[in-house]
């Protein structure tokens, strides 16, 4: 079989990645040995607030607001495509202060925010407590960015799936891929299964992408697993009106009286186990910053691995070392926001050889020979 490009991985940045290179023309085959969203993909809460998790101004920040601006048409474009309704919403997000240190850090934010011309209101206790009456008696203040949405990751991650494989893109799985080889100006890439030789090769594999043989590359990619546990409640009661967010969880609520709980950063390898301390603590930072959270039903805890790097941002751009091979891993807990735009940046240096000034820190040999 030879193709344009395999991408190896099927979370959303794989499937984004492999849908716009199809609609473009080329010849793509995904491959995992995991269905396509279960890796970190299937507990993600689909949280688009790069003013909320980007609290200072990082070379991340611009490149995160810029795929916010992409995702109107990234929703539409892909509903179309696969035929699949998405849930999406940007209702915006309101962070809560319980302590004075925490109302300073919003107030920080809100600087930074304002610099890019975003609308963002630094509110007091009273003005928190009437955008959302179930915050805390205690409550110091709270910072509201009515531009922030979120999306039904999953969903999302099959529909652009189903987009690629309505273009002519092959779905291979559950196949391991073991080596990426290069064979002339293309690769080979090899499986449990066999070998596939392609023109290009991109490596999407998350907390994964360091377990891939790579030919001449003498350290593998610096990428790892930090585990995040994501809870389904049903609320009691009087809804959220919007993405809460506090110094201890985020709160995404949806339309069917279910909430998504999340939060937790826990560096443990490749456990990807749900915990009593992981649950615990998210439903003790709930309770402090929305008390009625207590009377919640529990519905079901998820497990997932997002890729981090030491320095905190994703591997983009090809490799120095393997010319055919193409990074696009260590999004860490930001995967699902910059999809949009790592699927185009990506497909432009591939299919057009054109390569963004945007992806300058994110290249791969600021980690030596990648």
């Amino acid at each position: 079989m030879s193709l344009d490009v395999v991408v190896v991985g099927s979370g959303i940045i794989g499937c984004a990645i492999a849908r716009e290179l199809a609609r473009r023309g080329a010849s793509v085959a995904i491959i995992d040995d995991r269905p396509v969203g279960m890796g970190a993909t299937q507990a993600s809460a689909g949280v688009l607030a790069p003013y909320i998790e980007m609290r200072d101004s990082t070379p991340l920040l611009g490149p995160a607001v810029r795929s916010l601006e992409l995702y109107e048409e990234f929703i539409r474009a892909t509903e179309a495509d696969s035929g699949v309704s998405i849930r999406y919403g940007r209702t915006g997000t309101i962070d809560l202060a319980l302590d004075e240190e925490e109302q300073r850090a919003l107030a920080a934010t809100a600087a930074v925010i304002s610099r890019f011309g975003v609308e963002a209101r630094l509110l007091d206790a009273k003005q928190a407590r009437a955008e959302e009456p179930l915050a805390s008696a205690s409550l110091v203040g709270g910072l509201l960015v009515p531009v922030h949405a979120y999306v039904a990751a999953p969903q999302l991650t099959h529909a652009l799936a189903e987009a690629a494989a309505r273009r002519g893109a092959q779905m291979l799985e559950p196949v391991r891929v073991r080596a990426i080889e290069q064979r002339g100006a293309g690769a080979v890439v090899t499986t449990d299964t066999g070998e596939l030789s392609c023109g290009s090769v991109v490596l999407a594999a998350g907390s994964w992408s360091g377990q891939i043989h790579l030919e001449g590359v003498t350290v593998a990619p610096p990428v790892r697993p930090v585990r995040g546990q994501l809870m389904y409640l049903r609320w009691p009661g009087q809804r959220l009106r919007r993405i809460t967010w506090s110094s201890g969880c985020y709160l995404v609520p949806w339309d069917d009286g279910t909430v998504l709980l999340g939060g937790t950063v826990e560096e443990v390898g490749f456990d990807e186990r749900t915990t009593v301390a992981g649950v615990q603590g998210l439903l003790e930072a709930a309770r402090r910053v929305l008390p009625v959270s207590e009377s919640a039903q529990f519905i079901g805890a998820r497990v997932g691995l997002r890729p981090g790097t030491s320095d905190g941002l994703p591997i983009i751009g090809r490799s120095r070392v393997l010319p055919s091979l193409t990074y696009a891993t260590g999004h860490y807990r930001n995967g699902v926001l910059l999809a949009p735009l790592t699927a185009s940046l990506v497909a432009d240096a591939l299919l057009d050889n054109r390569v963004d000034p945007l992806l300058a820190p994110f290249a791969p040999e600021r980690f030596g020979a990648l």
